[in-house]
This record gives C-alpha cells, structure tokens and sequence, in this order.
C-alpha cells in the first residue's frame, strides 16, 4: 500500500485491545497509518468486559464514568455508544446508613449554582455528619481547591494523613471521603496517594458543577468495548486480531520493529504497548525504558463484584452506596443482563484486597445478610442465583510514591510507546485513564511517523 504521493503508508502494530489500545489504533488508524491490533483474549475491551451466564449477560464488574471524563466520553462518542451509557442530569447519590439505631437516607446531591456552592445545600442537609463535620468538609474543600496537582510532594504524602490535618474526623473520611475515594480510587485514604486523591475530588468536585453527574452503561459493557469498539475498528480500516497473544517485539535492521505471534512476524514502524504493565515489561527491548524494573513496583488493587438475582424487585432505585455495612455500592443491573423476570443486583466492592481470596459461600453468608438489613424487601426474597466476579489486576494501586514508577508514552527506543491506565496520565486507574494513556500513546506516535495529530481533547484540556 502507498500513499497519495507515492510514498509507503506508515505501519503500526497496537499490541492490546482494551480501551488503552482500541484508542491508540483509532487515532492512528484516523492519521492515515495502517493498523494491526492484536489482543489475546477472544474479545476486546480489557478488564471492562461482559460474558453469558446462563441466560444472563453480565458485565465483570461495575463500571461508571463522570461528566469531566472528557476523554471516555469522546470514545463512546467515536464507538457510536453515548446513547448507550447516559449520564444523570444532575448529580444525585443515596447514602443508607444502617449503623445506627435504624437505617437513614441521605443524599450528596449538587445544584445548578457556581461552584463550589453547588454542593452546599446538598452538604448541609447530608444527615449522616454533624453540623461540626460538615464544616469541617467546607473548609477541607477550600484548601484542597488550593492544591497545585503539579506539586510533586503530593506524591509522597498519603490522603489520610492530609485529611486528618485539615480537621476531618474518622466518620467524616467514613461517610464521605472513603465513600467517594474508594470507589474512584480502589483504596481508602491511607493507602491513597494525595496526587491522586486531589485530582479525583478537585477535578469531579471542585472544577465545574456538573462534573461530578454519574453515567453508566444501561447495555452490557461488551456492547460498547466490544462489539461497538470492533465495528468501528473495522470501519475505521484496522486489521484487528483475537487470540493473538505477542510473543517479542524487537527492533529490525532497518531501524522499524517486529511484532513475532505464532507463526508470523508483523513488521511496523511503529508499536504501541496497551498491555497491564507487567506484560509491558516482558516485552520491553533492553533500553527502552532507564528502569524497567519500576514498571514491577507498580502493585496491583483488587476489586470483586457480588451478583444476586432475586425472584422479585427489591431495590426501587438504580444504585445506592452504604454506611456501617461492609457493603459498599450496589446497582440494578436487570434491564442491562436481559433479566425478565425478577431482579439482578451487582454489589461493588473496592479495595477488596481482605475478601479476594473469600470462598463464594462464605461471602454469600457474609452479603445477603447484608442486603436485607439494607433491602427491607429483599426480606423473604429467593436468591435464584450467587455468583462472584473477582479481578485481582482491577486496577494499579494507587500508594503514595506511585506516580514516579508510572512512565511516559514516549519509551527510549524510538517508534516504540506505551499505554495503559498505568502509564503517566495523571488520573488513577479508570476507563477515564486508559482511553487518555491511548490518546498520549498516538499523539506521541504519529509526529514521529510523519503525520499530524489532532488531539480529539484539545479544547477540553
């Protein structure tokens, strides 16, 4: 294949097809460049991906997105998918506490107002704080809105310590910092690095006021990462290949790469690694990065999903999050799984690091419990069916010091790049992260094949 003016048309290889690497291929592939996108596994999407069980579709785990996640929405945009994964029109969490005498509702809830009064009214209505910590909540605000998130001292200072110097009480980390950390985190606030931590809440919180409005995919997850991601692929010109695991990259004598599978060398000018970072490093040429090694200190978090499917409704709103339960966030997944008869509940659960090894009946003893001190109706309710998901590698775990191990896009070896919500992107481990690291990967990618590259996000940063 040439190019209008004669010349070879540039090649590149993408080895991984999760969000990180379906990013990369598209932007690359939007450049004029001619795309192979490998992936091991018989579908793609990564670790936010669905599968059948029984007459169930089901996705591995729970999965939403924010307002300010400027670069997921643009992928769900290009996958043609936004319709698919709606956001709320306004920012709106039920809280249900049950450690008390009786179960209590609350609300974090945002108004239309500048930020950040848009989350005062909500804040002083919150029932579960006292007038004291509520206070205490304003004024750690107002200093976190201070933070410069380029300070790299951020880094080595974990968010528990942070909060507890800016007058934050156990119950209020508890009932607010940890309810909203952990789950954009996968850590609670002492295992949390304050970088990251202050990106999260200054960027969902503190930015605009409708950044922090939640949207979920109301399909399953393979819809959009998947079958969606492959159309657009295929349309889009990239030759996308499953169970197509790579076996070395290595560079060729004249000065491109070699992508070896079973059976067949790929030869590219250019190869983008959107693989879990351990994988990166197995694949790394020697010098491509100063310490390689760095990428192994970069630990993984787990999280694990409980799902439960009952004879009959018992939860009237799409998700709640809990206090004084070891439950943490729950959601309706019945519509999305094709369930007709009955209800499908997925319990999500962060910073699982205690339960993921857990036998399923000793959880299924320990939750259900649980979900009927939290779901008066549920009382009484047939559990048709208990199952766990469990993802060891959910996310990188993001400990104070984390972000000098994450590296760049760009590697020592020229032509070479790396992806993944591991990489230095600024944001924790989300879908957020990965399709950014993808978009870095290609922007890093393509000047060095020759062509331009229009940042899909350059208004928005």
């Amino acid at each position: 294949m040439t190019t209008a003016d004669g010349g070879r048309a540039r090649r590149a290889v993408v080895v991984g097809g999760g969000l990180a690497g379906i990013t990369a291929a598209l932007q690359l592939a939007d450049a004029g460049v001619r795309v192979t996108l490998l992936e091991g596994r018989p579908r793609l999407g990564g670790l936010a991906f669905s599968f059948r069980r029984g007459d169930l579709t089901v996705d591995n785990g729970q999965h939403v997105y924010l307002r300010c996640c400027t670069a997921y929405r643009w992928f769900l945009d290009r996958v043609d998918g936004a319709a698919l994964a709606p956001l709320q029109d306004r920012l709106d969490v039920p809280v249900l506490d049950v450690g008390g005498r009786r179960p209590r509702l609350g609300r974090i809830r945002r108004t239309a107002l500048p930020v950040p009064l848009h989350l005062a009214p909500g804040l002083a209505a919150y029932p579960h704080l006292s007038l004291a910590e509520r206070a205490s909540v304003a004024r750690a605000a107002f200093a976190l809105q201070r933070l410069d998130l380029t300070d790299p001292a951020l880094d080595g200072t974990d968010f528990a310590t942070w909060l507890h110097r800016h007058g934050q009480s156990a119950r209020t980390v508890e009932a607010l910092w940890d309810l909203v950390g952990v789950a954009t985190l996968n850590a609670t606030a002492p295992d949390a690095s304050l970088a990251l931590a202050a990106m999260v809440f200054k960027t969902g919180l503190l930015s605009e006021p409708g950044a922090a409005d939640i949207g979920w995919s109301r399909v399953p997850l393979g819809d959009l990462h998947d079958t969606l991601a492959r159309k657009t692929l295929d349309a889009a010109g990239v030759r996308t290949e499953l169970r197509a695991r790579a076996g070395a990259v290595t560079r060729a004598a004249d000065g491109g790469w070699h992508v070896d599978l079973d059976g067949e060398r790929l030869d590219a000018d250019a190869v983008v690694l959107a693989v879990p970072q351990r994988e990166a490093h197995a694949l790394l040429p020697e010098g491509a990065l100063d310490a390689p090694d760095r990428l192994l200190e970069i630990a993984d978090a787990p999280i694990i999903n409980l799902h439960v499917v009952y004879d009959r409704r018992v939860l009237r709103r799409p998700f709640f999050a809990a206090l004084g339960s070891p439950v943490q966030w729950v959601f309706d997944r019945t519509h999305a799984s094709g369930l007709t008869d009955g209800q499908y509940l997925a319990v999500s659960q962060s910073a699982a690091q205690d339960e993921i090894d857990t036998p399923v009946a000793e959880l299924r003893a320990r939750y259900l419990p649980e979900l009927e001190r939290l779901l008066p109706a549920a009382r009484g309710a047939e559990v048709r069916d208990f199952f766990v998901t469990r993802e060891r590698t959910a996310t990188f775990a993001p400990a104070p010091g984390v972000g000098r191990l994450r590296p760049d896009a760009r590697t020592r070896a020229p032509g070479l790049f790396l992806a993944g919500a591991w990489t230095a992107t600024g944001w924790p481990a989300t879908m957020e992260g990965a399709v950014r690291s993808g978009l870095d990967a290609a922007g890093a990618a393509l000047p060095a094949l020759g062509h331009r590259h229009h940042h899909p996000l350059q208004e928005a940063v």
